[in-house]
């Protein structure tokens, strides 16, 4: 247990015994973790607890659970990508470390919350004619298994070892200790999302209130507005501060995920205005953008409006504000097949775009740029993957639930590597 749990409660300042109460049930699955390691390991004599018990009470045991035993025994945890799930048969398991075919494990319990591409690592026993999974189970994120893999590989490097089921023996703990240290972290320091704009800006939402002067009229407002070519109005009231799509938007810096706004024609939305009673707001998702809207729309603006009053929020700040309790959403009137259909419609506009437009898992590369050399066609798979299963991890009652990314597949060329 110290082996397994012990780094990562003392990164964290905590005892091994206070975990029951900050991770809840996983700490049953870490126990069991490390009790199916601790039955693998040999003394110094090269005896074992399994042998041992077999040898003492194995006339006791069914000929199955002396099988899994058995089994057991020699087996090493990895890392799998989970595919081709049925439901309460199995599906199908690829060994991310050591490589190979994916094997057709049946479990009837774990195809009810795996979702196609999930990551897990566990131990997948052959007894007989079927591969089996035990019960030391832990989930990994995609990124989590990505560093876990490169760990790996590093530790393989230097020590000029190969990643094998020998290797694998010895570091059961190390998946464990990887998996604990990020449950900590997130739930004893949780952290927002970064997010930035279009521009690599970081969204800070900004809002520039005007007030119209004493002798102004709202139709001399609208007439200055509507000379601005970027403005494109919605209504009588409200305007869209519009440019045309970008044939390549800046990538995101490391760790940030891009926020974009699009119109219907693909042209992408920088602020928008609003003319309410006497008060026009211009509303932008950075403080950069905020400065460019001003320096925009003041000139045509002189003489008719006031100096602005400035607000700004970041997402931290917008999230503290919002009451504890959200009111339910107002039905939109639409059925829920019709709902998927809008946002699965949006959907495909939006990935159509992205695959003309640099992508950080790619190597800031465009998926089409990507699909043209081996590696770039591996990165490109990884990501597909990445993208599917996380839709897959949807509520079947959201409305992204069942989009399906075999046309992106198809598209780039890349469909064999769908497995």
């Amino acid at each position: 247990m110290a082996l397994h749990l012990g780094e990562a409660c003392a990164e964290a300042g905590i005892a091994i015994e206070e975990l029951p109460a900050i991770i809840g049930d996983h700490f049953g699955v870490l126990w069991g973790c490390a009790f199916e390691d601790f039955l693998t390991r040999e003394g110094e004599d090269g005896s074992n607890i399994v042998d041992d018990y077999l040898k003492r009470r194995g006339w006791n045991e069914s000929v199955s659970n002396k099988r899994y035993m058995t089994a057991l025994r020699t087996s090493v945890m990895s890392l799998y990508e989970i595919s081709g799930i049925v439901r309460d048969e199995g599906f199908l398991a690829r060994d991310l470390i050591r490589g190979g075919e994916p094997v057709r494990v049946s479990e009837k319990s774990g195809t009810h919350t795996l979702k196609q591409w999930d990551r897990i690592a566990v131990r997948v026993v052959e007894i007989e004619t079927r591969f089996e999974m035990t019960g030391g189970c832990l989930p990994f994120t995609h990124d989590l298994s990505e560093e876990m893999l490169e760990a790996l590989r590093l530790a393989g490097k230097k020590s000029r070892i190969k990643l094998d089921t020998e290797t694998l023996r010895q570091a059961a703990h190390i998946f464990t200790s990887l998996w604990l240290d990020d449950a900590l972290g997130r739930t004893l320091h949780p952290k927002l999302p970064e997010f930035c704009n279009s521009d690599g800006d970081d969204i800070v939402w900004t809002t520039a209130r005007y007030r119209l002067n004493p002798a102004t009229r709202v139709e001399a407002v609208r007439r200055a507005l509507a000379a601005i070519a970027s403005l494109q109005p919605e209504s009588r009231s409200f305007w869209n501060w519009a440019e045309p799509k970008r044939s390549k938007n800046k990538a995101p810096p490391e760790g940030k995920q891009t926020f974009v706004t699009e119109l219907d024609d693909g042209s992408v939305v920088l602020g928008t205005l609003e003319l309410k009673g006497k008060t026009l707001t211009l509303e932008t998702n950075s403080m950069q953008r905020a400065e460019r809207g001003r320096a925009l729309i003041e000139p045509a603006l002189e003489g008719l409006v006031g100096h602005p009053v400035i607000e700004s929020k970041t997402v931290a700040e917008m999230m503290a504000s919002r009451p504890a309790k959200q009111p339910p959403p107002q039905p939109s009137g639409l059925s829920p097949e019709e709902e998927r259909a809008i946002l699965h419609a949006q959907m495909n506009r939006y990935y159509t775009a992205l695959l003309d437009q640099p992508v950080p898992a790619l190597e800031n590369k465009t998926p089409r740029q990507a699909a043209k050399t081996a590696n770039g066609c591996q990165k490109l798979a990884d990501w597909l993957k990445y993208l599917e299963n996380g839709t897959a991890g949807q509520d079947d009652a959201s409305a992204r639930a069942g989009y399906d990314f075999t046309w992106m597949w198809i598209e780039l060329g890349i469909s064999e590597l769908r497995r």
